[in-house]
């Protein structure tokens, strides 16, 4: 009987949790393992099953990368005072490994990822090159001349290369993208498993709120040097918290991209204060989340209110993501 009861409940779809056993006979694991299934519900401990209505089916990642700017509009360095080129060759290392992690853990999951590059040497475009291997990714030279018309004139080329491949992974998301999108710079350090929980947290946050959401991968440390408050959500696998502003590494979706383009467009036409003013904008109507802890750590300057999260190991995520 106990058989049959089981399986007119995979059925039904509803779930069996034993806590005698600490198991869940319709799901076939221990309690202790990932319950959720991706596209059908999300499964978290004791607060039950969130039916998911946002199903995720793509991921476009677009990556820009500068190698050779140490920190843009600072007079600064970096963590661990490296060379650009090795924080670049180490981000996109992070960032290949995370998304094998996903590719694996959600195979029906469709990922693109291209990055732009702001015209590297022969030499570094080599080492990047040579780190990607056989991974599927397309690298895209960025021309500064289509851009002489839509962007404003800068104080030096720095600001205006900034600028202009902003507005070209902007542009490649609204044509490009199908579903999620992933914007992401070349400074940040990427724990494994970070895109598996970004991709299974939206479905899970974005079904329960029945919207779209926007989704920072980082836990910066400006979030507790002010008072503000703030809504705190169970993800997939961390907590997550409501913010108002990201830098320019988030992850959204194609939906939102269109109805906002107005502001994404304005916020590559000059340099402004904040740099991004239009992006903080969306976040007063549209929901904004971050992890505690942090899934990508941004190696800035140490003192930066805006890099390093708290609580992280920064030199063994620096030490793993060596490349030869």
């Amino acid at each position: 009987m106990k058989k049959i009861f089981i399986k007119i409940c995979k059925l039904l779809g509803f779930e069996i949790l034993d806590q005698n056993k600490f198991s869940s006979p319709t799901l076939e694991k221990e309690l202790n393992d990932e319950l959720s299934i991706l596209n059908e519900k999300s499964i978290i401990l004791p607060l039950g099953e969130v039916k998911i209505t946002k199903k995720v089916n793509s991921v476009l990642i677009i990556l820009r990368m500068n190698t050779d700017i140490e920190i843009w509009d600072q007079n600064r360095k970096r963590l661990f005072e490296f060379p650009k080129i090795e924080y670049s060759k180490r981000s996109v290392n992070s960032l290949i490994n995370s998304i094998n992690f996903l590719k694996k853990k959600y195979p029906k999951i469709n990922v693109r990822t291209i990055i732009i590059d702001d015209n590297s040497n022969s030499e570094n475009l080599s080492q990047i090159k040579k780190i990607i291997n056989d991974n599927d990714i397309e690298i895209i030279n960025l021309d500064y001349s289509k851009y002489e018309n839509k962007i404003k004139k800068q104080k030096n080329k720095e600001t205006f290369a900034n600028l202009a491949s902003l507005l070209q992974s902007f542009e490649i998301g609204k044509e490009k993208g199908e579903d999620l999108i992933y914007f992401v710079e070349d400074d940040y350090l990427h724990f494994e498993q970070m895109l598996g929980e970004m991709v299974a947290s939206y479905e899970r946050i974005a079904s329960q709120v029945e919207k779209d959401i926007f989704m920072c991968p980082s836990d910066y440390p400006y979030l507790y040097m002010d008072n503000k408050k703030t809504n705190v959500l169970i993800g997939n696998g961390c907590h997550w918290r409501t913010v108002d502003r990201t830098l320019c590494t988030f992850m959204t979706t194609k939906r939102l991209i269109d109805k906002y383009w107005k502001n994404f467009y304005n916020n590559c036409t000059d340099r402004h204060d904040p740099f991004e003013k239009y992006l903080n904008e969306i976040y007063l109507e549209e929901i904004c989340i971050s992890p505690i802890k942090s899934l990508s750590l941004h190696l800035t300057n140490i003192n930066s209110s805006y890099g390093l999260s708290p609580l992280i190991n920064y030199k063994k995520i620096w030490d793993e993501n060596k490349t030869t």
